[in-house]
């Protein structure tokens, strides 16, 4: 069987980001005529004027004309307003300032990583670079002697803070060479401030300073030794992820009490990335995982989406006409402003939850992942002489025939010596929460191509709840796999039980959510991303559940034929390897001999005539084969013998051979993926050997 896949480092979900496939069009074209299209000429020509007022309303105007709207951020960008804002920035007027911070950090938000990368390369961390320290000394001032300043001047600092800190956060998850970057401004300290000084500052900009600490020390060595360096640091995080939620509050302070669990949260994961803890400090001792991360997160997965779709609609009939606000910019609707009407707050409460559950789900998925540091190279390397001396080899290499065939258990890219004792128990724990979430409603996707969203942030949580919740139910059942493997767990027949209704929740969730192949292509159309997302990560899931529970699984034959047709439709090898994967495992029911000759004839066609660009999969398909009839005792077997498949994969293996031998071995992972080929292909000659010689007809 083939390499079964963790990942672990993906580009995260942007928390507060509303994708553009979520939205309307906005403008139809760069050049449209709309009210917004007039507005923008004369803010870009505020931006530079003498007046300050007009500066600072110019910025202001920024933030509000972007929100929620890709077409007119399209149309600023042509306008090269990231350099703007970024000028306004060094600024001698305090207000002007805080207004471009507060326009850049929308940007960075509703842009994502592409105008993250232009802000980027236009130098805009040479300004930001002298705002941290700026920051902690006005601070410093506000908590010795908060009667210092007014009202109006603590939140303008406060909310400055937060929209530095969030541009950092998206800065960090740009490229590598931004994360490097921001590490040399050595933001931890300054970030870990405000987590310290938590109780005399707002929660929504200590979130901010969390949130950024989390994406920073997720798999970056500089972040996580400067906390691990400093006892209190660490001290601070587990008493924050261990406190109590706040009791006592009233239906108005919700927002309160979501916006702590959600600095618990993401207290949590940073502990999660800096494990282990320093020996030096008593917390050393506490199991992060099973004392704080699952008592705290599993139950935020407890969410009724059906419900909350409802619940939204509902509020949505009751808003507002927001022409006038969004048509006429000024500093009364900018963002941090609070002009929100009873339903307006009720969504925004909907919202945060939504985005504990989802951040909740990223945690558990990395935590199920556990997958160890790669080790490094310590043997051949591409264009060395070992390399070239196999590839003089490979004319002459004769294939050993009487090599025993050997099973290709599946490895995942976790530690066999690591105790996965708990494996089952986060099965019970998790499972059934977790594909709950997976059903989609109607606001998980835009209606159509066409129509956007009736609101988009919600209908932006709700599909990335959906792609988190398959995605931590992958890499679960693979440990579990894994597990197994190892002699670590077992699964009885009431697990199997089980995990054949998590299969047909699985399958019944998909049906949702839609098919995404026609006329033999995956559907290409704006706005269905997501369902396609959704189906690839499935693909992962269904595999899983497929492994642990091989051969009890009952094959639909419409199931089997949504596997076929989109292993042939998607581009990307290791999804095809994932249905092959999933087949495989169908195909070995004892029951099903229909199916199993449906599937292995599959197999056999894409062995038949493999392709340079598919051959990941067309190695697990001849390795499924071998599993699939490795024992002639099987009913199923008859298959195998009435076509005469070992004649066919005889015609198959020379061919299969070259493609083998044409793997580039200096291209990344071309060692492992050569040596696995030549693996197969030495067992599938073996394989024919003995089917042969048993002469069975």
């Amino acid at each position: 069987m083939g390499k079964a896949q963790k990942k672990k480092a993906i580009r995260r979900h942007n928390p507060v980001r509303v994708p553009d496939s979520h939205l309307s069009h906005g403008l139809a074209s760069a050049s449209s005529a709309s009210s917004k299209a007039d507005a923008i000429l004369p803010i870009i020509q505020k931006l530079g004027s003498p007046d300050t007022s007009e500066r600072v309303w110019a910025c202001a105007a920024v933030s509000n004309l972007i929100q929620n709207d890709p077409s007119t951020r399209r149309l600023l960008q042509g306008k090269n307003i990231v350099a703007a804002l970024i000028t306004r920035l060094s600024d001698s007027i305090e207000e002007v300032v805080v207004e471009a911070a507060g326009a850049l950090r929308n940007l960075c938000v509703d842009g994502g990583y592409d105008i993250c990368a232009e802000m980027f390369n236009k130098n805009m961390l040479a300004p930001l670079r002298a705002f941290p320290a700026k920051v902690s000394a006005t601070l410093r001032q506000l908590l010795e002697n908060p009667k210092s300043a007014p009202d109006g001047a603590r939140r303008l600092v406060y909310e400055f803070a937060e929209n530095i800190i969030t541009i950092f956060w998206c800065l960090s998850e740009t490229s590598n060479k931004a994360l490097k970057a921001v590490n040399d401004i050595n933001l931890i300290p300054f970030l870990l401030s405000f987590l310290q000084a938590r109780d005399h500052l707002p929660l929504s900009t200590v979130n901010s300073a969390a949130q950024c600490l989390y994406v920073l020390t997720e798999d970056n060595d500089p972040a996580i030794e400067a906390i691990r360096s400093e006892s209190s640091y660490v001290n601070c995080l587990v008493e924050i992820a261990q406190s109590e939620n706040p009791t006592n509050l009233s239906s108005e302070e919700n927002n309160k009490r979501t916006r702590w669990l959600t600095l618990r949260v993401l207290a949590s994961g940073v502990l999660r990335n800096i494990t282990p803890l320093p020996t030096i400090i008593p917390a050393s001792t506490i199991d992060v995982e099973n004392t704080i991360l699952l008592p705290l997160l599993a139950p935020q997965l407890s969410l009724n989406l059906e419900n909350i779709t409802t619940s939204v609609g509902n509020l949505l009939e009751q808003l507002p006409d927001q022409d006038e606000i969004v048509n006429k910019p000024s500093l009364q609707h900018a963002p941090g402003s609070d002009h929100k009407t009873s339903a307006e707050r009720d969504l925004g409460y909907i919202e945060e939850n939504l985005r504990v559950a989802l951040l909740a789900l990223e945690i558990l998925t990395g935590m199920c992942a556990k997958l160890p540091e790669p080790e490094p190279v310590t043997g051949d390397i591409p264009g060395s002489k070992r390399v070239a001396e196999d590839e003089e080899l490979d004319d002459e290499m004769e294939l050993d025939e009487e090599k025993s065939i050997e099973e290709a258990i599946p490895t995942t890219n976790g530690d066999s010596s690591e105790p996965r004792k708990s494996t089952n128990g986060l099965l019970g724990t998790l499972s059934g929460p977790l594909v709950a979430l997976v059903h989609p409603t109607a606001l998980s996707f835009p209606p159509s191509a066409t129509d956007p969203s009736r609101h988009p942030p919600t209908t932006s949580a709700l599909s990335s709840i959906h792609v988190r919740a398959l995605e931590c139910l992958n890499n679960l059942f693979l440990a579990i796999d894994e597990a197994q493997t190892d002699g670590q767990a077992s699964f009885s027949t009431q697990d199997k039980e089980g995990a054949r209704a998590l299969w047909d929740e699985l399958w019944g969730a998909l049906a949702k959510v839609g098919k995404v192949v026609s006329g033999g292509k995956i559907v290409a159309s704006r706005g269905l991303e997501r369902k396609r997302e959704i189906w690839e990560i499935a693909m992962g899931a269904l595999w899983g559940v497929a492994r642990v529970s091989r051969g009890y699984l009952i094959p639909d034959a419409e199931q089997v034929q949504a596997l076929i047709e989109f292993c042939d439709a998607v581009e990307e090898d290791m999804t095809k390897v994932k249905c092959i994967g999933t087949l495989e495992c169908l195909a070995q029911n004892t029951e099903a001999i229909e199916a199993n000759k449906i599937i292995s004839t599959y197999f056999l066609s894409r062995i038949a005539s493999p392709s340079s660009g598919n051959t990941e999969s067309c190695l697990q398909s001849a390795s499924a084969l071998i599993d699939i009839y490795s024992d002639e005792a099987a009913p199923y077997d008859v298959n195998f013998r009435q076509n005469k498949w070992v004649e066919a994969l005889e015609r198959a293996l020379p061919g299969l051979r070259k493609l083998v031998r044409g793997i580039d071995r200096r291209k990344p992972g071309g060692m492992e993926l050569r040596s696995r080929g030549d693996e197969v292909v030495t067992n599938l000659a073996a394989f024919i050997k003995y089917r042969k010689a048993l002469k069975l007809h």
